[in-house]
């Protein structure tokens, strides 16, 4: 009780359970989709297509006839899998770059935060779709698209708190002991740096999902057949006019539980890091 105390305050944060037990619900659809999948995600089967809900089809079935539960479960690997390697890529090449262009302050510098610029001028999902154009419409393509998009954000994070701890006293001292700037960009700066990056993840996570749900709705992201909520939405999407609710509802409830558990997840992990959240006050 006394971990629990110091992590979430004076009582437990049901709002950090929460995310966690959504969390820990991704990870067992991704673990065991093909056990809890009770059809094909991909086969087609003219003859049940736009089936209501029912015992057989628990969410239905789709204008091709493949059931919608089977797709949502296997759609988490696909949605996810997007998201956490674009996040995870763009943390590795971020953390670093933003740690060097912090630190020395000269021409290349300079040119690389001119790069960011011109990255972040353009609306992030615009980009996206012209990026994913290009390269092709294959889910590494969108994960690597995704992570260009993010570098900047976590480059940015990193740059910004080297800036405020490049002259303090200790890194001073640390100069006059003899320490390299190796020694003290990755020994001492860096890991009073790094919080507000690993926090921004579980964030940029919820946006990495809501992207490449939005570039597979507007037919940019990923194709048919492979499962992916905002494709779903899209196909439902052109139904609903006809009555067929269930289509679209379901894959964009998916969607909302899924970024709705990052957001949770990034909210608690922001209070942590807090000095005062940790002290308990």
């Amino acid at each position: 009780m006394k971990a629990i105390n110091l992590l979430c305050g004076r009582r437990p944060n049901i709002a950090l359970l929460f995310g966690c037990f959504l969390l820990t619900l991704q990870i067992v659809l991704i673990v065991f989709a093909p056990l809890l999948a009770p059809y094909s995600p991909v086969d087609a089967d003219p003859l049940n297509v736009l089936k209501a809900p029912s015992w057989s089809h628990w969410f239905g079935t789709d204008v091709s006839g493949m059931d919608i539960l089977s797709r949502i479960i296997y759609a988490t690997r696909i949605n996810l899998l997007i998201s956490v390697t674009a996040v995870a890529g763009a943390f590795v090449v971020g953390v670093p770059v933003g740690l060097f262009i912090g630190f020395y302050k000269n021409a290349v510098s300079t040119l690389v935060m001119r790069v960011f610029d011109f990255i972040q001028s353009f609306p992030v999902f615009v980009l996206g779709m012209a990026l994913v154009s290009v390269m092709g419409q294959e889910i590494w393509n969108v994960a690597i698209v995704l992570a260009v998009l993010f570098v900047p954000m976590f480059a940015r994070l990193i740059r910004a708190e080297v800036l405020s701890l490049r002259d303090r006293p200790f890194i001073s001292a640390a100069r006059c002991s003899g320490a390299t700037n190796g020694t003290i960009m990755f020994r001492h700066i860096l890991p009073n740096a790094i919080t507000p990056a690993i926090v921004q993840i579980s964030i940029s996570i919820g946006m990495a999902i809501l992207l490449t749900a939005g570039l597979s709705f507007v037919g940019a992201g990923v194709r048919m057949p492979t499962p992916e909520w905002g494709l779903m939405v899209a196909n439902g999407a052109q139904q609903m006019i006809l009555g067929v609710w269930w289509a679209a509802l379901f894959p964009g409830l998916a969607i909302v539980v899924s970024v709705l558990t990052f957001a949770i997840l990034g909210d608690a992990l922001k209070r942590l890091a807090e000095p005062a959240s940790r002290s308990g006050n």
